[in-house]
């Protein structure tokens, strides 16, 4: 009887469980006496934490009283699975203090929890709990290397690392991807170097880690040369890799590479859709972004929160609500309205499109508010010009204890900016610094030139830029510049232009500015010569409507 049952349960495992089916399972072992033996314990406990139901797997795990390793390391892993890290590592002690001890697989799981929550003191007790019980195995130093990675502290991974004799390929590639992870590009291209100098194959976990870590678009030509590595290895139709590609060619804004990766496929899962999506978004071609939305919801591919957020971006980006409506509604039908990320964007897209008041009426829908949602409906509130209302939601924001960070203060600012309140700009831009100790960034300090240079006050915006450590940024001298033009001083816009091509030569648009300077003032000739010098020439965008054709049709989420 207890092999038939075995047999069964491992046969189960194998399929998924429904809730119902777990119960029915659940309550035929009961009626056969075999409820307390650990090993059916373990099974049914995994089953209810495949199904989220964590209740129901404590109070099976309270009633078994022969607890084995594998039925701690089920119930510390369901804990895990839901977030649930302070329980998890409660268990975690109180298996410590019991008969049955920790094994590696127990200490990899907390540690892991240690790394999702934080928890750099925990991970650092853990480390040590672990040397002196166990010692350092693959299992353990691999989760370690990932913790101390995943919390910024490569150098306490290689330290791990370097202590393990002959890692194997998985610690090489948690190595890899947590000098990814850091930003340390380069250091995990000689460590992938020097795994394959020690005789190590590197296989597609090894490549997807050393491919995400190249986030920068000027690494473009060292991605394409990895992508070149992967095609040798035999890994062109290897999903995950030709995930990591499309991330990495949208990050690169060549999207022409990342279709071609995308046609090698055979299938592509959710991570692929939202990188190629995502990517075309951010280039600008918001319609490419939104008809591919729609080819992949109809293979049946259901979008997460953070491509929803991406694709209301690529809405706002066109400034037409129709498209964003429909998102909001799918996002309604899956369950999905009360992540922030997601109302956040719609507040920003409603705002953007002309429809505040829709925005302000998702902001009253939120039940757990954060900065993010109070940044976006400040950030509305100010681009329609209604900065005072926007100071009332940031004096609410304050009360209600969320701490403002920099993107608040670059929301204030623009409001300030939109209604031009030059008095209100300098306190808040003083408070940010003082009160809150914000270093302002480059953005910041445009408002502020922005509000300054608007207002008339072009020669004390111009000593605030000088007063600014070297080199200024130029998009702080652009806004200056851009204030000459629409004030006619052509005189401080020459010393601005000049400030500006010693940086940026290639730059068209100041080019453009300073010659709009000069027509304003009736230079015809010198407007006319500055133009001609440019480069190719140049040309207007013809204007487009919004309104009717094409680009009103429904997309039908």
């Amino acid at each position: 009887m207890c092999i038939q049952f075995r047999s069964l349960l491992l046969e189960l495992s194998r399929i998924h469980q429904t809730v119902s089916k777990t119960q029915q399972l659940h309550a035929l072992i009961t009626k056969t006496h075999l409820s307390h033996d650990p090993f059916y314990a373990t099974r049914i406990i995994r089953f209810y934490a495949i199904n989220n139901n964590i209740l129901s797997a404590r109070k099976l795990f309270d009633e078994t009283p022969n607890r084995s390793v594998y039925l701690w390391n089920s119930i510390i892993r369901a804990y895990a699975a839901a977030h649930k890290f302070t329980d998890a590592f409660s268990l975690f002690k109180q298996m410590f203090s019991s008969e049955t001890k920790p094994d590696n697989f127990t200490f990899a799981c907390v540690l892991r929890c240690c790394a999702e929550n934080s928890n750099f003191l925990g991970l650092r007790l853990i480390h040590g709990v672990v040397v002196s019980s166990l010692g350092l195995d693959p299992i353990v130093s691999s989760a370690l290397v990932a913790g101390y990675s995943k919390l910024g502290l490569v150098d306490e991974a290689r330290k791990v690392f370097n202590c393990i004799l002959d890692p194997d390929i998985v610690l090489w590639n948690s190595m890899v991807s947590g000098y990814g992870f850091c930003g340390y590009w380069d250091k995990g291209l000689e460590l992938f170097s020097l795994m394959q100098s020690a005789g190590k194959k590197p296989d597609g976990y090894s490549l997807v880690g050393l491919i995400s870590s190249l986030v920068d678009p000027s690494l473009l030509e060292i991605g394409q040369g990895v992508h070149g590595l992967c095609l040798k290895l035999g890994f062109d139709a290897n999903a995950h890799i030709g995930s990591a590609l499309v991330s990495m060619y949208s990050r690169c804004k060549c999207l022409d590479s990342a279709l071609r990766v995308v046609g090698s496929l055979s299938q592509f899962d959710l991570v692929t859709w939202s990188a190629l999506i995502t990517g075309f978004s951010q280039s600008g071609n918001a319609e490419k972004s939104l008809i591919l939305f729609k080819k992949m919801n109809a293979e049946g591919k259901k979008a997460d929160p953070i491509l929803l957020a991406s694709l209301l971006a690529a809405t706002a980006q066109l400034a037409i609500a129709g498209p964003g409506c429909e998102i909001h509604g799918y996002a309604l039908r899956h369950g999905f309205e009360s992540e922030i990320i997601v109302s956040s964007s719609l507040i920003d897209m409603y705002s953007k499109c002309g429809f505040l008041r829709w925005g302000i009426k998702v902001f009253d829908f939120i039940i757990e508010r954060n900065t993010i949602c109070y940044n976006s409906v400040i950030s509305g509130l100010g681009l329609h010009g209604l900065a005072y209302e926007a100071f009332e939601i940031f004096k609410e924001m304050l009360e209600k204890g969320f701490e403002p960070d920099e993107s608040t203060f670059s929301a204030i600012l623009c409001a300030c900016c939109h209604s031009g309140l030059v008095k209100e700009g300098r306190e808040y831009f003083r408070r940010m610094k003082d009160d809150f100790g914000i270093s302002p960034r480059v953005e910041h300090y445009v408002y502020l030139i922005k509000l300054l240079g608007m207002a008339g006050r072009l020669e004390e915006a111009y000593i605030l830029i000088q007063s600014l450590p070297e080199p200024v940024d130029s998009g702080v001298w652009g806004a200056l510049l851009s204030c000459c033009d629409a004030h006619g001083n052509s005189e401080l816009a020459e010393i601005i232009f000049q400030k500006l091509i010693e940086n940026k030569p290639e730059e068209s648009r100041y080019r453009v500015m300073l010659s709009n300077v000069y027509a304003g003032d009736g230079r015809w000739d010198e407007a006319r010569k500055l133009r001609d010098r440019m480069n190719g020439g140049m040309r207007k965008t013809a204007g487009i409507s919004w309104i009717g054709g094409d680009r009103s049709r429904s997309l039908s989420f």
